[in-house]
């Protein structure tokens, strides 16, 4: 147990990298307060229109096509190792799927799990749809089901938790989402085992937001994490791995780049935001999970044609739904 909660994330303290960081005057634009009046035209055109986002990543899946640019992330099985051992049927909701890299090994793991997988990209979700057919899956058609829908803008659709199943699924009411979906999503019949066959699935077990929150703009972070929270079952987990503050990807950015704290946007009009231990605990505790566990993986990474060693922080962090309390 002890082994897996730390596979991959002690290979330098984050304290160290911070400290370098701070006294290097190359990376000051990073560390500088935020003035909003270098925003730059393209960050602004991304934010304000709801279709520009969506499209951009629809825009860079259909670029990277290739298999190879998507690593099978078969290190989760061990960071989450509850995703390895469900003895029984099991519901997973995986926001922000992509091409399937995280997907593919649950579903390898284990046959009693069922991933119900989303995408504000339809590119994304049909090669996705195409890498777990052709995979060596038991059942991979029937366990592996897609839907497009951005969960920053609108609620995930009825047939995955039902108003009335929602209101049984709170704990307590977070934050307010807008139904403002005009798309319900690819249409399927609902597994053997859901709660309400007639009505919805009744909720998950399991929510993964593996490297997808940091691609949503940061005023939009709280609705979807409490959307996340309101299809969840009580005592149910959201799993969570993202880009950590100081990664080498944020180092990367320019100036021009930078489009609030911490926050960058990509000349394809892709977002990258990089979290905190606070602010990670912040977000989602204020969306009424609790923390179970909350860290920076730290990981040094070798580039082996030139030998260079490039230092990689994620932010691994665990969240429990409360149970519902009995009322009577």
């Amino acid at each position: 147990m002890e082994a897996a909660n730390n596979y991959f994330s002690k290979d330098f303290e984050f304290e160290q990298l911070q400290q370098e960081i701070q006294k290097n005057p190359f990376h000051k634009h990073h560390l500088i307060p935020f003035n909003p009046i270098h925003t730059n035209k393209l960050s602004d055109a991304n934010d304000n229109n709801n279709d520009e986002y969506s499209e951009a990543w629809n825009k860079f899946h259909a670029t990277h096509l290739s298999g190879k640019f998507f690593k099978e992330r078969r290190y989760l099985l061990k960071e989450f190792i509850e995703l390895a051992s469900c003895n029984d049927p099991t519901n997973i909701l995986e926001v922000g799927c992509g091409t399937g890299s995280t997907a593919l090994p649950i579903l390898r793991a284990t046959e009693n799990v069922t991933v119900y997988a989303t995408d504000c990209s339809n590119e994304a979700l049909e090669r996705a749809k195409g890498i777990i057919e052709t995979s060596n899956v038991h059942l991979a058609k029937q366990r592996f089901k897609t839907f497009l829908s951005d969960f920053t803008l609108s609620r995930f659709p009825n047939w995955l938790a039902c108003n009335s199943c929602r209101d049984n699924l709170m704990h307590k009411q977070p934050i307010d989402v807008p139904d403002t979906s005009s798309t319900t999503g690819e249409e399927f019949d609902k597994p053997d085992y859901a709660v309400e066959p007639a009505c919805c699935i009744g909720g998950v077990d399991f929510v993964t937001l593996i490297f997808t929150l940091s691609a949503v703009p940061l005023h939009r972070m709280p609705s979807a994490i409490a959307e996340c929270f309101h299809v969840l079952k009580p005592g149910g987990l959201l799993l969570f791995r993202d880009y950590g503050l100081y990664d080498m990807t944020m180092l990367r950015f320019q100036p021009e780049q930078r489009v609030g704290e911490r926050e960058y946007v990509r000349s394809d009009g892709t977002r990258s935001y990089f979290f905190c231990l606070d602010n990670v605990k912040d977000l989602f505790c204020g969306a009424g999970f609790m923390k179970l566990e909350l860290e920076y993986c730290c990981v040094k990474s070798v580039n082996r044609r030139n030998g260079k060693v490039m230092k990689r922080v994620w932010v691994h962090g665990k969240f429990e739904k409360p149970k519902c309390e009995n009322s009577n």
